[in-house]
């Protein structure tokens, strides 16, 4: 049954808001977790770009469409926070990360941390990726049936272990999976239905997370605020801007969550990738040959010469947005597209939408790098048709190492090796956090055949 959003606008002002609750008390949460592509694509069709919606008992607001996503992003009138909403989903367990602070707060701790995003440092951490990449690749055992999603999840923990933190010295293998476990621990709880901590369940699991993983970075704080390291750790230990530092708080609550951000979203993306490469054997001979024209080593300056694998990042982007919905809290009355939205409410945008709508993307479900390539660049259609990273003054800060990071890992991995997949494979994506394939994402991998 449909109804109306309340309360209501003023009369004769804007319209209010059509929608529907969903079954009792979960509201569209299954629904959602089985199939947001085709639970926010039917509320489009039935609704347009604002509807309202029930999840976990409390009404919530969408705005679908690239419209109504750059309304809720862009911000204009600094009626939307994060902090609010991002707090009832993963607060317990990733507040105080960058995405979750706002306004002034948030460009302060922004500032500081872009010191750590800098191109030279970018270039650094280009540098030790490529020769960790190398190293880690050559302990994979390729097999018919490999797993490449789990592969992937530990190579980029160890990266992101590596080039955030400057190593985990003295960890053992046993501890780092304890790690990598507090990680999915913590990312799963946002959609736990029992919200509390009952002993076993995902929200328990959860805490238990976050405390393990302040407890493994505080082991290494004291190091990394008297050393001279060039991670990102010790730089966030030791950056001020304008008289201000972090404190050890600060600094432990960012690297969580840039941790869980750096390895999480680029293995999904990753993953992707390996999956329509070896669907599309002509693109993975493509993007081969421009890394062996750069030679086994990739350099900073050598990325820009990946055209096709830039490409094909991209399209992977767009096919499986990483973080498929973001939220928003409005601290005001405010109006979207002619919509009354009262303040208080939870607001949704999904760029896995906006990447599937056919009236920016012809067949949005085809693999076609070449949808961004400089003769078509069908994501200018409009500024918020393509947002994997976001949009406005929380887009996300990490962009450009991500694309540096899934570059020279799949560069390596084309140098390396050879795989294919069944061209009418569908990863089973699980969306109970930020999707992966439940099935682990198999693929023939085989060392590459020498040429000449």
């Amino acid at each position: 049954m449909n109804d109306l959003l309340t309360p209501v606008p003023p009369p004769g002002t804007l319209l209010p808001v059509r929608g529907d609750s969903g079954i009792p008390v979960l509201g569209h949460t299954l629904r959602y977790i089985r199939d947001p592509l085709a639970m926010w694509t039917d509320r489009y069709r039935r609704y347009g770009p604002v509807s309202w919606f029930s999840s976990f008992g409390r009404r919530n607001v969408a705005l679908l469409g690239p419209d109504a996503t750059e309304a809720g992003l862009a911000n204009r009138d600094r009626a939307f926070a994060n902090g609010p909403a991002w707090r009832q989903l993963i607060g317990p367990f990733f507040d105080r990360g960058l995405m979750l602070l706002d306004f002034d707060e948030h460009l302060r701790h922004r500032r500081l941390m872009q010191e750590a995003f800098t191109r030279d440092r970018l270039t650094r951490y280009a540098a030790a990726l490529d020769t960790a990449v190398a190293r880690r690749l050559g302990e994979w055992a390729p097999r018919t049936g490999f797993r490449a999603y789990p592969a992937l999840k530990t190579l980029t923990l160890d990266l992101a272990t590596a080039i955030f933190m400057g190593g985990a010295e003295g960890a053992t293998a046993a501890r780092m999976n304890q790690v990598n476990r507090a990680f999915i621990d913590s990312v799963q709880a946002a959609t736990a239905l029992v919200r509390v901590p009952v002993p076993g369940g995902r929200w328990w699991r959860g805490l238990r997370g976050r405390r393990d993983l302040e407890q493994f970075l505080r082991g290494y704080l004291p190091a990394r605020r008297t050393g001279d390291g060039d991670d990102l750790f010790s730089v966030l230990c030791r950056v001020e801007s304008d008289g201000e530092r972090f404190s050890d708080d600060d600094v432990v609550n960012h690297m969580i969550f840039l941790l869980m951000a750096a390895h999480d979203t680029s293995t999904i993306t990753l993953s992707t990738m390996l999956q329509y490469l070896g669907q599309h054997p002509r693109w993975q001979q493509r993007c081969r040959e421009e890394s062996l024209a750069v030679g086994e080593g990739v350099r900073f300056a050598d990325l820009d010469r990946l055209t096709s694998l830039d490409l094909v990042m991209k399209e992977c982007l767009r096919l499986v947005a990483p973080l498929p919905t973001m939220v928003r809290h409005t601290l005001t009355d405010t109006e979207v597209l002619g919509h009354f939205i009262p303040a208080g409410t939870t607001v949704a945008m999904s760029p896995h939408l906006n990447h599937h709508l056919p009236e920016y993307w012809p067949e949005p479900g085809r693999f076609d790098p070449g949808r961004f390539s400089p003769e078509r660049r069908e994501d200018k259609v409009h500024r918020y048709a393509w947002v994997p990273f976001g949009g406005g003054v929380h887009k996300c800060l990490g962009m450009h190492f991500s694309g540096v990071e899934i570059k020279i890992v799949l560069h390596h991995l084309l140098h390396r090796f050879e795989w294919t997949v069944d061209p009418d494979y569908r990863a089973p994506l699980d969306y109970t956090c930020l999707p992966y394939p439940k099935d682990g994402q198999p693929i023939d991998l085989r060392h590459r055949r020498a040429e000449g």
